[in-house]
């Protein structure tokens, strides 16, 4: 049968295509990678030349504050075992990445839930596209960064953005299409205009399900930071992948029970974050 039918060369058109976009946005993907470099440095410089027990304890008040007693002293003590270890340093370069990530991946997602939300059109193109992303598997978005990029913290933080975008543009699409059309009409009757719709009705009641999409992209960085260790992303997931390298169970353990209790202060702090807006909301 496959004699008869003419072999799709899908993966030479796909081969062509990144070369003649890597060609073509050469001087764009250098701008950028030089910015992203400068940023990422400077965060990593900053947050390291901060004494480790002076942000241990900045992070601790500020997860204490937003989330509760339990949740800053649990930081606290989690933070203390990561600097106990000797794996302070690769952890700021992990919350440096992560933190960067995030905030581009939700500065994209944000305006294109609200036109997903607001126009059908967009709504029904988007839902095969974030389908697709969602299921492709997470290493394969390290091919077309290292590219564009090369290898490094750069690749590392395209990657991560393109995988875990998904969830904040489909929760904020769905937080402001799920609000009551009466509460729309009510506002429609008191002349709004488009953007105080939106921006007063809409996106406060809608918060609770943004903010849901929040936290689920950052625990996506948080995992593809890991895997992008693969291409020189440094960090926790550095040392996970080195102690693979050179058969070290004990030193992969340690470093990802550093990436658990990372990614458990952050779930902890957006998830409380999203029960405020709520009760707010209510």
């Amino acid at each position: 049968m496959n004699s008869f039918i003419p072999r799709i060369p899908l993966d030479a058109w796909i081969e062509s295509g990144l070369a003649w976009l890597t060609t073509a946005l050469s001087g764009v993907t250098r701008a950028i990678s030089a910015f992203l470099g400068t940023g990422v440095r400077g965060m990593v410089d900053f947050l390291n030349w901060i004494p480790p027990w002076l942000l241990i304890l900045i992070f601790a008040a500020g997860a204490w504050k937003v989330a509760g007693r339990k949740v800053g002293i649990l930081s606290a003590v989690g933070l203390l075992f990561i600097w106990n270890v000797g794996l302070w340093g690769p952890t700021v370069s992990t919350i440096s990445l992560v933190l960067i990530a995030t905030a581009i991946a939700v500065g994209f997602g944000l305006p294109i839930g609200i036109l997903g939300a607001l126009n059908d059109t967009a709504h029904q193109v988007l839902r095969p596209v974030l389908d697709f992303m969602q299921t492709m598997p997470a290493f394969v978005y390290l091919i077309p960064a290292i590219p564009f990029f090369g290898l490094g913290a750069v690749s590392a933080i395209f990657s991560t953005v393109i995988f875990s975008i998904p969830p904040v543009i489909r929760l904020t699409t769905l937080g402001i299409r799920q609000i009551n059309p009466e509460l729309i009409e009510a506002a429609d009757s008191f002349g709004s205009t488009t953007a105080q719709k939106l921006f007063k009705v809409q996106m406060p009641l809608a918060m609770p399900t943004i903010m849901a999409g929040v936290n689920q992209t950052i625990m996506l960085a948080l995992s593809m930071v890991v895997i992008a260790a693969m291409i020189g992303a440094g960090g926790l997931g550095g040392e996970v992948w080195r102690a693979i390298q050179r058969l070290r169970p004990g030193q992969g353990f340690v470093a990802g029970i550093g990436v658990v209790i990372v990614a458990m202060i952050l779930d902890r702090v957006t998830q409380k974050i999203g029960q405020v807006k709520r009760n707010i909301n209510d």
